[in-house]
């Protein structure tokens, strides 16, 4: 698995996401995913406070050698360190299981709502069951 393949995230072997404002369409019978909308930054429409309901989109991978049954956890914090997880105050947190066909890939859509007081950053933390966790950036730009 390749790594940093725009406009993903690789992480070799298990996921690929990013947040996104997206339709997901599937072109049968092969797997195709279209994905629409990506933004890794948005001005605010209104002054603070802002609301946005952003998406994560995760395509998730299981290898042959794997039985494909996981838990896929994605908090979001103001702190871009994803040691300090567990300590960080969450914006909003999911936690979803998930099964998938081994040699396969499956995906979750995980929407967030989260309330900007002033333009900044929110990172996404994404991990699959006590795996490494990466994090995943999405800000908020003053208001043009």
């Amino acid at each position: 698995v390749a790594r940093n393949v725009a406009p993903f995230t690789v992480d070799p072997g298990r996921f690929t996401y990013r947040l996104v404002r997206a339709e997901i369409t599937f072109d049968e019978p092969g797997t195709v995913y279209a994905l629409t909308g990506i933004m890794f930054s948005t001005a605010a429409d209104t002054d603070p406070p802002v609301r946005l309901e952003p998406h994560l989109v995760a395509l998730i991978h299981c290898p042959p050698d794997e039985d494909g049954n996981g838990v896929f956890e994605v908090t979001v914090t103001r702190d871009p360190n994803p040691e300090s997880v567990s300590a960080a105050e969450p914006v909003a947190r999911n936690v979803a299981p998930f099964t998938v066909d081994p040699g396969r890939f499956t995906y979750r859509l995980v929407r967030a709502e989260i309330t900007f007081d002033e333009p900044g950053t929110v990172y996404a933390h994404c991990r699959i069951g006590h795996g490494p966790v990466t994090s995943v950036p999405l800000t908020l730009l003053p208001r043009p």
